[in-house]
């Protein structure tokens, strides 16, 4: 019987993104809160800007955006955004979405796996994500409950189960 696999990934869809983005921008333009303070969000090539007339109000609209992305599903994890940063009168947070999973990362979950997974499992780096073979399907599921147990700080997802 041939192997079974599945890939690890670290991935976000961008049009779960822009949808969460656009909710959050709806939902600034409508508060009573944010009326008068130049509060925006909005996608500024790859990266997302935040501004607002102050540093609280900016962190409120960051705070918005992420109860957003968890509604639609997105690890927080994936969502990297600077501190605020003064503009001349307004404050901006740029944010970035992380997607794939370096090296270094990757090496720590197959180790994970090779020392504490069950025997007969391979894990192997391939560019930006990691395959998981086994001979033994109950094995992959295994591995996958111990990788969700782990609190790595990266979202990691599954995919290419076979």
């Amino acid at each position: 019987m041939a192997d079974s696999s599945f890939d690890i990934v670290s991935k976000v869809e961008r049009q779960e993104v822009d949808n969460a983005l656009n909710q959050a921008a709806k939902e600034i333009s409508q508060r009573y809160d944010f009326r008068n303070v130049g509060a925006s969000i909005s996608w500024s090539g790859e990266k997302i800007l935040m501004q607002a007339n102050s540093e609280e109000r900016v962190k409120a609209i960051l705070d918005v955006f992420q109860s957003k992305l968890v509604r639609r599903g997105i690890s927080l994890k994936a969502l990297e955004a600077d501190e605020p940063q003064p503009s001349g009168k307004e404050y901006k947070i740029f944010a970035s979405m992380q997607e794939g999973i370096s090296q270094e990362n990757a090496k720590k979950i197959a180790k994970l796996i090779r020392d504490e997974g069950p025997k007969g499992v391979k894990a192997q780096v391939q560019g930006d994500e990691l395959r998981v073979s086994s001979k033994s399907r109950d094995a992959l599921q295994a591995v996958q409950q111990l990788v969700k147990g782990e609190d790595f700080d990266f979202a990691v997802q599954f995919v290419n189960y076979r």
